[in-house]
């Protein structure tokens, strides 16, 4: 994968078209690795009430509880229930780009993709697992981090303090620098169960956790521990997402599904 990246870096001068070759080794070598039940692409996320998030360079989704996916002219649109995980990948964790005209690091561009996908609403809904009725589930977390080919930031600690100026919803999980390791973020904080609302419950967590302190991997494992931590992450943290609620998107165009009673 690392001579893949090289190759691309080193023979592709356009930017846009470097940037989609970088996007699309990780995207593959993801759908090789990754489980069956996850699917891995570029997508554009969507909900219930119309809204869009931007367009995000590998998203890591369900097919199995939201079993719809719409593509045109090569984008996919993916319904917020149904995603695990949103990366956005840069070839290198230094740089700058510009939202509004304004020049903003690539770890604050990254959470700004990564909160315009955990604002948008979603739905949890009644499903039957072997014969019984269970009720709507709480919403799962969204993993968010930054995928790029290395790190040429100089200080530890200058890195250290853009993941943490992030926080709410636009606070970055996890990620890997090839050629300088991978890493994740300890956040304290947790839910609380007290609140009924499922949009505002997964909310109040992401703006009520705080920043911990973040563990780097050597770079000769970077590729290793990245994928085990996103695996532990997918596994052991979310499990399976919440079933949608297709009767608040066919709501969207004025059509009442039949319950099936």
């Amino acid at each position: 994968m690392l001579a893949q990246l090289n190759t691309n870096r080193e023979f592709i001068d356009h930017p846009g078209s470097k940037g989609d070759s970088l996007e699309n080794v990780w995207i593959e070598w993801l759908k090789k690795y990754l489980p069956n039940r996850y699917c891995v692409d570029k997508a554009i996320i969507i909900d219930s009430k119309g809204q869009l998030s931007d367009q995000i360079d590998l998203v890591i989704y369900d097919q199995q509880y939201t079993p719809f996916v719409f593509t045109q002219n090569g984008i996919h649109y993916v319904p917020a229930e149904g995603v695990y995980a949103i990366f956005e990948v840069k070839p290198d964790f230094k740089g700058s780009g510009k939202v509004k005209d304004k020049s903003i690091n690539y770890i604050e561009y990254a959470g700004r993709k990564i909160e315009s996908v955990r604002k948008l609403h979603r739905t949890s809904t009644n499903i039957i697992d072997r014969g019984r009725p269970f009720p709507p589930r709480a919403l799962t977390k969204i993993i968010g981090g930054i995928l790029a080919s290395e790190n040429t930031i100089a200080k530890n600690e200058t890195l250290e303090k853009q993941f943490e100026s992030l926080s709410g919803i636009q606070s970055i999980d996890m990620g890997c620098a090839i050629e300088f390791g991978a890493f994740y973020i300890e956040y304290e904080g947790d839910e609380d169960w007290n609140i009924n609302n499922l949009q505002e419950w997964i909310t109040n967590y992401y703006d009520t956790r705080t920043y911990d302190k973040m563990t780097f991997s050597k770079a000769e494992n970077s590729l290793v521990s990245f994928f085990f931590q996103l695996m532990r992450y997918l596994q052991q943290t979310i499990g399976t997402v919440a079933a949608i609620d297709l009767g608040a998107y066919a709501d969207a165009i004025n059509f009442e599904l039949d319950e099936g009673k």
